[in-house]
């Protein structure tokens, strides 16, 4: 393959090669030659330095990131039938440049030539088997997607931006009850600077020992605080609220109806607080989700929600349904957590959905009840009446204080629909 030739119309022009920590040692003779051979060479900011004092070939162009994503992105474009290489760290499909770049051009026009990842040669140097870790990257993304990994026995291999995100780890591991967590930095990984420093979230935060920039971080977690499981159905307490919130046993049956599968987009109309879409996103899987709410101060605990519990990335759209759903991306799965006898807030959700999407809408009021009732006697669907009694004091004793009883409607979208 290394003396392939590039065929713009009938083949890859686009060439991204993984390298290791040493630079251009790192590659095999295909590698070196996909180099030599590009008319064009693009660069990060971290393989500049890996690579300086390298003898390059003679390019026609060298392109770096440093100009701006964007302005970089348009400028490989127009450079479409061309010979292009990009240079990237380890597996560039694994959190890396190839995915982003996959975005915008075709499976066909790219060739993809990896190296070992940072995740499997830190799992090399660990001996911890990869199926068993979490496997995230904080490069140039909020810490808060650390949140929905940091579990009891959990490991976490998380790609870092520099050595600030290992001191931000700790004090996230320290705030959470998880200060006996072993950090594991490991520097310049594969390369010949290569470091391993072993210390507890708590003495990193203690010590303020200094780390490379260029590092990948481990953590074996161990756990005081509370236990925040994937498994929907968190407590109440883990989120804030003003009462007016899906109450966890209610919550963890929506979200069984609700049935997430992967990189599904969830609308939470009604959102509140955030509940049952941060929960629909903390299954993992890629789902993904769209909350809209009209009230300023929930949309405040919904963004601080979202954050502290490990999904910065959910999509908060502010305003009154159904007005505030129009040009939003289709949806797989609808959730109405109120207001379902809206004025035409149903019909602008049914019609959003594509067939065989689904609908689920609660309702705790009488005139929520009928509605779902008359729906589903004109669309079918399962209808499901739920009430929950909690053990609370009552004197010296203690009782069963029962709460709203709870109409669940769950319906899938059929061809005749």
């Amino acid at each position: 393959m290394s003396d392939r030739d590039i065929d713009a119309a009938n083949g890859p022009w686009l060439t991204i090669v993984g390298m290791g920590d040493n630079g251009l040692e790192s590659l095999s003779a295909e590698g070196q030659a996909l180099i030599w051979q590009a008319e064009t060479l693009v660069l990060g900011e971290r393989l500049e330095a890996v690579i300086d004092g390298s003898s390059l070939p003679g390019l026609k162009r060298i392109l770096t990131w440093g100009a701006g994503f964007r302005e970089t992105l348009d400028e490989i474009l127009k450079l479409r039938g061309t010979p292009v290489t990009v240079l990237a760290t380890g597996d560039p499909m694994h959190f890396g440049i190839g995915a982003t770049l996959r975005r915008y051009v075709a499976a066909e026009e790219m060739y993809i030539l990896p190296s070992p990842s940072a995740f499997s040669l830190a799992a090399s140097r660990l001996g911890w088997p990869l199926q068993s870790v979490a496997q995230i990257s904080l490069h140039g993304r909020p810490l808060a997607f650390l949140h929905r990994h940091v579990l009891p026995r959990a490991r976490i291999l998380a790609l870092t931006s520099d050595a600030s995100t290992v001191e931000q780890a700790a004090a996230l591991l320290v705030n959470r009850g998880f200060g006996a967590s072993v950090m594991h930095v490991l520097e310049h990984i594969g390369g010949l600077q290569e470091r391993i420093v072993t210390l507890t979230a708590r003495q990193i935060l203690e010590h303020q020992p200094e780390f490379s920039d260029f590092n990948t971080l481990a953590i074996d977690c161990a756990a005081d605080g509370p236990l925040l499981s994937p498994v929907p159905g968190l407590p109440d307490e883990a989120f804030l609220h003003d009462g007016q919130m899906t109450k966890r046993e209610v919550r963890a049956v929506t979200l069984a109806k609700l049935q997430p599968f992967p990189n599904a987009l969830l609308w939470d109309v009604g959102a509140g607080c955030g509940s049952i879409a941060i929960e629909w996103m903390r299954t993992g899987m890629g789902t993904r989700a769209i909350a809209i709410e009209a009230k300023p101060e929930r949309l405040t605990m919904l963004r601080e929600n979202a954050v502290a519990l490990g999904v910065p990335d959910l999509e908060i759209v502010e305003g009154v349904a159904p007005a505030a759903l129009a040009g939003l991306r289709r949806p797989d799965v609808i959730f109405i957590g109120g207001g379902i006898t809206g004025e035409g807030l149903f019909e602008t959700c049914w019609s959003a959905l594509d067939v065989g999407g689904l609908l689920v809408a609660n309702a705790v009021t009488l005139e929520g009840e009928a509605k779902l009732i008359e729906l589903r006697t004109l669309y079918g669907g399962d209808l499901a009446r739920l009430q929950v009694a909690r053990a609370a004091p009552v004197g010296r004793y203690c009782g069963w204080k029962s709460l709203m009883p709870v109409t669940i409607w769950s319906v899938v979208k059929g061809e005749a629909a």
